[in-house]
């Protein structure tokens, strides 16, 4: 077998051993040596023991593992999950999401469209999905039941809210697609907030056209249950106005020049513990599990890129990156049409990869050919950044549907949860169309912020 044809087979041997159930970063890494050290092998015969550890592959993976480490664009990553984790366990949610529900009684569906708003808010606090859905799936879905919401209805909108958080600003994925595409943080954070208040303000007209059009599947709250108007908007006050203005300090700290990515993090994280401190709800326990949760996220996040990064390393130099970019390049596309095959295989992978894994081994893939197509990276960014939103919500691997019916249990079905997730599916792909129609949706806030960009 020539060297691209044995890429080809690690490449479907990881994705079949994926689908087996393999832990992902540690399948990446076992793949990523052992076909390394084929790569690599450089002829010489093994005499002795200490002849097995002498090759390149060692050397790649010790690299690897130091480069994530040094990395100052992901240095914001441990910052970022610390300052989410500190705000779920401050008790900030929760009230955030009873408020908006009273503030928002009067519109079909108001407990679906609080959710979708919380979702949104912490989504931008913590970046992780599988902590938004399960906080929501513990904390909105029962509050929802219990108001006769349609339970496949409800588990929808609560998948789809959590997995904003990769699109919404800042978002730890598009820090790990600037480290691995070399643009600037600034302009990807400026070119995604557009598409994702797009994205969750279709959601959320989709929830009040739905209900209103089939009031069963939401019923509206009881009179009796509404506390007095002043009431209302003391609670918005006090839970939603601090928790929305920490997040706007960073992000607009960021975007307008004043701090870097790890150096907002920080102080959003600072931020986060004075919250805790100001709603009485900052204890050590909670302290000690926020530092421990954070450790713990962060040592995936870093196996993950290190397993990735040497798999990708490995599939590039056997050739794989350059027979599926001369595949491509062969094909004498249209840049539309190069955008729809880029979008489709991304899409497609998304079932059995999570959104890293596609970042880091797939998307290099991509890059090289944007100058071919005359392709707007930060365009194409926002197309692959929207893209990864199917990989949560796409059956039969749809992570987000897993991480709530873990939490929920024998209370719903999974078949139930995935055609609550269905019709978001399809928003996602219309966010997608309408971008690629209106190009400015992603890329006039940057241009109105830092100027034109020059490749």
């Amino acid at each position: 077998m020539t060297n691209p044809e044995v890429a080809l087979v690690m490449l479907g041997l990881f994705i079949v051993l994926v689908l087996l159930g393999f832990p992902i970063a540690f399948t990446l890494l076992a793949m990523g040596v052992a076909f390394g050290y084929y790569a690599y092998h450089q002829g010489h015969p093994i005499e002795q023991f200490s002849d097995i550890f002498n090759n390149n592959i060692f050397y790649l993976l010790n690299q690897n593992t130091y480069s994530v480490m040094e990395n100052p664009t992901l240095v914001a990553i441990p910052l970022f999950l610390f300052m989410g984790y500190v705000v779920e366990r401050a008790n900030i949610v929760d009230k955030l999401f009873f408020s908006l529900y009273m503030a928002a009684r009067n519109l079909p569906g108001s407990l679906a469209i609080a959710a979708l708003l919380t979702c949104a808010v912490f989504s931008t606090a913590s970046g992780i999905v599988g902590a938004v859905v399960t906080l929501m799936g513990l904390l909105a879905f029962p509050a929802m039941a219990n108001a006769n919401y349609n339970k496949s209805f409800a588990s929808g909108v609560i998948c789809a809210g959590g997995t904003l958080g990769i699109l919404i600003p800042p978002s730890i994925m598009l820090i790990v697609y600037a480290a691995i595409a070399d643009l600037s943080p600034l302009r990807l954070y400026a070119a995604a907030v557009f598409p994702g208040l797009l994205l969750a303000g279709l959601y959320i007209v989709y929830v009040i056209l739905r209900v209103w059009s089939n009031p069963s599947l939401a019923p509206k709250p009881m009179m009796e249950d509404v506390p007095p108007p002043k009431e209302i908007y003391l609670d918005l006050l006090v839970s939603f106005v601090p928790l929305t203005v920490l997040i706007a300090l960073v992000l607009g700290s960021i975007l307008g020049g004043l701090a870097t990515p790890a150096e907002a993090a920080a102080m959003g994280a600072l931020g986060g513990m004075v919250l805790a401190v100001l709603y009485r709800s900052m204890t050590w326990t909670k302290l000690k599990e926020s530092v421990f949760l954070t450790a713990k996220a962060t040592a995936m996040v870093c196996w993950l890129f290190v397993g990735s990064w040497t798999f990708a390393s490995v599939f590039s130099y056997l050739g794989g990156h350059d027979i599926i970019a001369d595949w491509v390049g062969g094909m004498d596309l249209e840049p539309w049409e190069f955008l729809v095959l880029a979008q489709i295989i991304i899409f497609l992978l998304g079932w059995p990869l999570e959104w890293s894994e596609i970042l880091i081994i797939f998307v290099p893939i991509f890059l090289p050919l944007l100058d071919v197509f005359g392709v707007n990276p930060y365009f194409f960014a926002m197309l692959v950044a929207l893209n990864l939103q199917t990989s949560f919500l796409t059956p039969p691997m749809a992570m987000s549907a897993y991480y709530l019916k873990g939490v929920l249990k024998n209370q719903i079905e999974l078949m139930q949860i995935f055609r609550g997730i269905m019709p978001y599916l399809g928003i996602v792909i219309l966010t997608m169309a309408l971008m690629y129609q209106f190009p400015g949706i992603a890329l006039w806030f940057p241009d109105y912020l830092f100027g034109p960009y020059i490749p």
